[in-house]
C-alpha cells in the first residue's frame, strides 16, 4: 500500500516564495561591511595566505556546527530566537533575550554606517569629486588649515561628514546632514522590512545579488590597474612564521563567528519559515561556504585597488625627487626615470654625497606603501576614496563602490531586523490584531530616534564603542549557551532524531563531537583569550584633534570611567539576561512544587508536535 503524503499543518506563519529566496536571505545576512573591508585586512596583517589555514579550520569546528546548529533550531520549533530557546527549555528563554537584545544594539549603530554610505553616495555625484581638493579658508586666501595639514580625504571625512569632536565627551551638535541620511537609511529598511520577510525575501533579489557584480566589475577593472600585481602578491604571499602568534588564531576564530552572523538570532527567524522537511544541513554548509568564498572573492578588487594606490605614491615619491636631482645637478629632462631611479641615486650618492644629503631626498619604498593598511571606516571612507580619485572616471567608480557597501548593509539589517521583530511577534504581549506594518514601524521609529546620538560631533567614537563591546563579546557567550543548551539540556540523541526526521538522515559523527565538544570548547578558549586581550589592553580610542602636536596623526585617549561604565554596560546587559531568566524560573518553579496539583510540562520535539 502507498503511504499518502504528510501534510504539514497550516500554522498562518508566513513561508519563503522558494528554496532560493531562503538561501539568498541567510547569504545576505552573513555577507556583510566586513567581508569587504575586515577580511582583506586581517590577511595582510596575519601573513598573507598563512592566515587561511587558522580561519579554514575555524569555519570547520565552529562556523559550520553553529550555523547547522542556528538553522537546524529555528525549522524545528519554527519560531524566533525568544520562542525557540522557551520550548527547548524555560531556563534557556535568557539566550533568545540576550540574542534580541544584541539585534537591538547592533541595528541602532549599523544602520549609522549606511548612514555615512549614502552621505558618500549622494556626494559621488559632484565633479570633481568633493574629497579630491581641499577647500579656501575662511579670508578665501589660502587653502584651508586643517585640510592641508592632513589630507583632502581626511578633511572630508572627519570635518565634512562627522565634524568630528576632539573628545568623546564633548558632543558637539546634530549634524543635519547625517540626520536626513538615517532617516532615509531607516525608511528604506522600513520599506523592505514592513511586513517581515514577505517583503524582505522580494528585496533580497537585488541586496544579495548586486554586490557581487560590483565586485565583479571592480575585479576587472582593478586588474587592469598598475600595481594590482603587487598588491595581490603582497595579500596572498604566505608567511607562517606568523602561525606561532596566538593573535591571528582568535583573529580567526572571531572573524568566521561574525562574519557568519552566529547567535544574533536572524538566522533562527529566518529558518523558522521553513518547511519543516527541509534539508537544513545543506543549506548550511552551502552558506557558509559562500560566505567565506565571498570574502576571498572581495579580497582580489580590494588589494588590486590598493596596490595600485600604492604603486601610484611611490611614482609620486619618485618622480619628486628625480624633480629635485635634475633642478640641483642642472641634467637634462628625462635623464632620469624611474627604472634607472636606483642606479642614478647609487652613483651620485658616491661622486656627491655631500650634494644628496643635503637634497633631503623622501625615502621612496613600495613595501612602506603596501603597508599602509587599514580595516573597518578607515578602508573604505579613507583608503578606498583615495584610491577612486586616482582612477579614469573616478566618479562612476565612487558610486558603484557606494551603491555595492549600501547594498551589501541592507541586507544585513533586513537579518538584525528580523532578529528583532520575529520574537516581537511571538511574544504574548503583543497583541495579535496589531499589523505587522505598525509594528514594524515602531521599530524603526524607535531606533532611529536612539540613533540620533550618533549623529552627534562625537558620534563616531560611540559606535566604535557599541561595535567593540555590544556586537562581539556577548555573542560569544550567546553562542556558548547554544550548544550546550541543545548538547546538554535538549540532549543531542533527541537533537539527532529532529534532525533525522527534517532531513531525512543521520547525523554523522562530524555534528555529534563538534557540537558535544569541540565547538563549546572552542567557543570557550576564544572568549577567554578575548577577555584576556581587551583586560590587557588599555581602553583608549584614537581622537581625531586638528590642535594636537602630532597631528594629522590621531591622538591616543583613555576612556574616562563614566565611558568605560557604559562600555561595560553594553557587553554585560545582553548576557545578563542568560542567568535572569534561569533563575525566575527556577524560583517560579520552586513555588509551582508546593502546589499538589502542578504537573511539570512533557519535554518538546519537533516529530511529537508534527505526528
Amino acid at each position: 500500500l502507498s503511504v499518502p503524503p504528510e501534510i504539514p499543518k497550516e500554522d498562518g506563519r508566513p513561508k519563503w516564495d522558494n528554496k532560493f529566496q531562503y538561501i539568498l536571505s541567510c547569504i545576505g545576512f552573513a555577507v556583510g561591511l566586513g567581508n569587504v573591508w575586515r577580511f582583506p585586512y586581517l590577511c595582510q596583517t596575519h601573513g598573507g595566505g598563512a592566515f587561511l589555514i587558522p580561519y579554514f579550520i575555524a569555519l570547520l569546528f565552529e562556523g559550520i556546527p553553529l550555523l547547522h546548529l542556528e538553522l537546524a533550531l529555528g525549522q524545528c520549533l519554527r519560531k524566533g530566537s525568544i520562542g525557540a530557546w522557551n520550548t527547548i527549555s524555560p531556563y534557556l528563554g535568557g539566550v533568545g533575550v540576550g540574542s534580541w537584545m544584541v539585534s537591538v544594539l547592533v541595528s541602532l549603530y549599523y544602520n549609522t554606517v549606511l548612514t555615512w554610505v549614502m552621505w558618500y553616495f549622494i556626494n559621488s555625484f559632484q565633479e570633481p569629486l568633493p574629497w579630491s581638493v581641499c577647500p579656501l579658508n575662511e579670508n578665501r586666501t589660502g587653502l584651508n588649515e586643517e585640510c592641508y595639514k592632513s589630507t583632502a580625504v581626511n578633511y572630508f571625512w572627519y570635518r565634512k561628514t562627522l565634524n568630528i569632536t576632539p573628545d568623546v565627551t564633548e558632543s558637539g551638535t546634530l549634524q543635519w546632514w547625517l540626520i536626513l541620511c538615517l532617516a532615509a537609511c531607516w525608511a528604506i529598511v522600513y520599506l523592505c522590512t514592513i511586513r517581515g520577510i514577505e517583503t524582505t525575501g522580494k528585496a533580497i533579489y537585488v541586496t544579495a545579488i548586486f554586490p557581487y557584480l560590483v565586485l565583479t566589475i571592480f575585479l576587472i577593472h582593478g586588474l587592469t590597474l598598475p600595481g594590482a600585481t603587487d598588491g595581490l602578491a603582497y595579500l596572498f604571499t604566505p608567511n607562517l612564521n606568523t602561525l606561532k602568534n596566538p593573535r591571528v588564531w582568535l583573529d580567526a576564530a572571531t572573524q568566521i563567528f561574525f562574519s557568519l552572523s552566529l547567535a544574533f538570532g536572524g538566522l533562527i527567524a529566518f529558518s523558522s519559515y521553513n518547511p519543516q522537511k527541509n534539508d537544513c544541513e545543506k543549506d548550511a554548509v552551502t552558506v557558509a561556504i559562500v560566505n567565506s568564498m565571498t570574502s576571498l572573492y572581495a579580497s582580489i578588487p580590494v588589494f588590486s585597488v590598493l596596490g595600485f594606490k600604492a604603486t601610484t605614491g611611490y611614482w609620486d615619491c619618485l618622480d619628486r625627487n628625480i624633480i629635485s636631482i635634475i633642478n640641483e645637478f642642472d641634467l637634462p629632462e628625462e635623464s632620469i626615470m624611474r627604472q634607472n631611479y636606483t642606479v642614478w641615486i647609487s652613483f651620485l650618492n658616491s661622486s656627491y654625497p655631500e650634494k644628496i644629503a643635503g637634497l633631503k631626498l623622501k625615502s621612496c619604498d613600495l613595501q612602506e606603501f603596501l603597508d599602509q593598511s587599514v580595516s573597518g571606516t578607515g578602508l573604505a571612507f579613507i583608503i578606498f576614496t583615495q584610491a577612486i580619485i586616482l582612477m579614469p572616471g573616478s566618479q562612476a567608480w565612487a558610486i558603484l563602490f557606494f551603491i555595492m557597501l549600501f547594498s551589501l548593509g541592507l541586507s544585513s539589517m533586513f537579518g538584525n531586523i528580523e532578529g528583532v521583530f520575529t520574537p516581537l511577534l511571538e511574544l504574548p504581549i503583543i497583541s495579535k490584531s496589531i499589523p505587522k506594518e505598525l509594528l514594524s514601524g515602531i521599530i524603526c521609529l524607535i531606533c532611529f530616534l536612539i540613533a540620533l546620538c550618533f549623529t552627534l560631533g562625537s558620534g563616531s567614537y560611540w559606535i566604535d564603542i557599541f561595535d567593540s563591546y555590544a556586537g562581539s563579546l556577548p555573542l560569544l557567550v550567546i553562542a556558548f549557551f547554544e550548544v550546550i543548551g541543545v548538547a546538554y539540556v535538549y540532549k543531542i540523541k533527541r537533537f539527532s532524531k529532529d534532525v533525522k526526521w527534517m532531513t531525512g538522515r543521520k547525523l554523522n559523527l562530524y555534528w555529534q563531537i563538534t557540537w558535544r565538544f569541540i565547538s563549546p570548547l572552542l567557543l570557550l578558549i576564544v572568549f577567554v583569550a578575548f577577555v584576556t586581550l581587551q583586560i590587557q589592553k588599555p581602553s583608549s580610542y584614537a581622537a581625531w584633534n586638528p590642535k594636537h602636536e602630532g597631528f594629522p596623526m590621531k591622538e591616543e585617549k583613555v576612556y574616562p570611567p563614566w565611558v568605560l561604565a557604559i562600555c561595560v554596560l553594553l557587553a554585560v546587559l545582553p548576557c545578563v539576561f542568560v542567568p535572569l531568566v534561569a533563575l525566575f524560573h527556577l524560583i517560579k518553579r520552586m513555588c509551582r512544587n508546593k502546589d499538589p496539583s502542578f504537573v511539570p510540562p512533557e519535554v518538546f520535539s519537533c516529530q511529537g508536535a508534527n505526528s
